[in-house]
């Protein structure tokens, strides 16, 4: 994964400081491309661990089309817990209850979840219905029926749409290329990106979405091309980059996908096997809201 020590070192030496709306503070440039070739190895990030359960699982629940933290609280994923905390925070029914007792009352009551755990209609509504039109399908038609199309792109930014999310899309555009020697290939334009705690675990859902796609078209995987529009380490994460630089990054692990799907919604958790992951410690760090 030196591509991504690589993206870490050039905003170090060459980003900008630049106010934010969490009020933290960055350091950003504007406009950088990453590219992985899926065939050398998954690309999971080995300068810390990451987490690739709760990886695997949020692009599970994107792909259901789900937009309510429930499912994923009940899964052991945290991912997405701070934006519904801060809201439920602002309201009238916070009486000083902590993360974890909200967190709590998300996975237990299902009226309290309808009422605080939904996020909106962020990826998984917009992937699946975009005003009517499930562009995850259309895109595997696409790739089966039409795989040299320059249309094969699926959005996540819904303009109309984007004040009823309760975060709008980061990694919002996607573009499918299917070369002659039949291997699939995914761009992916990022608008804002958390190089520290974001930008691994993007890395490692698309390179996932691509394998599970490629599997159902009966193609090889090709490249991950990641681009990012603000790319940003955020000042309280200074300490944090320079840990992960100052580490040997170590062999990229092997993704195997276990049974025989034929359809994006035959996939479950268990069906993913990641092989020979080393890597060094954990680093902690603070998400930004």
């Amino acid at each position: 994964m030196k591509t991504y020590l690589d993206l870490c070192q050039f905003v170090m030496e060459h980003g900008e400081q630049r106010m934010d709306r969490t009020g933290t503070g960055t350091r950003s440039v504007f406009g950088y491309q990453m590219r992985f070739n899926l065939s050398e190895g998954f690309p999971l990030l080995t300068t810390k661990r990451v987490h690739f359960a709760s990886i695997a699982k949020e692009l599970l629940w994107f792909i259901s089309g789900n937009t309510n933290i429930q499912w994923l609280v009940q899964n052991k994923v945290r991912i997405w817990n701070e934006w519904p905390y801060a809201a439920f925070k602002a309201s009238d029914m916070y009486q000083n209850e902590t993360m974890n007792q909200f967190i709590e009352r998300i996975a237990h009551d299902d009226a309290f979840a309808a009422q605080f755990g939904d996020l909106g209609p962020v990826y998984g509504k917009q992937w699946r219905d975009f005003g009517g039109v499930d562009q995850l399908q259309e895109v595997i038609d696409q790739i089966r029926n039409n795989p040299t199309s320059r249309r094969i792109i699926m959005s996540a930014w819904n303009p109309p749409l984007i004040h009823e999310m309760a975060l709008p899309p980061c990694h919002a555009f996607l573009q499918f290329y299917v070369s002659d020697s039949g291997k699939l290939s995914l761009q992916l334009y990022q608008r804002s990106a958390d190089i520290f705690l974001g930008v691994p675990f993007n890395i490692a859902s698309y390179a996932l979405l691509v394998h599970m796609i490629a599997k159902i078209c009966n193609l090889e995987v090709g490249d991950f091309v990641h681009t990012l529009g603000d790319a940003h380490i955020y000042n309280d994460h200074v300490d944090a980059i320079e840990e992960q630089l100052s580490r040997e990054p170590l062999p990229l692990p092997q993704l195997i996908i276990h049974g025989d799907q034929k359809e994006i919604e035959d996939f479950k958790y268990e069906d993913f096997e990641i092989v020979n992951y080393n890597h060094h410690p954990s680093i902690k760090a603070k998400v930004s809201v």
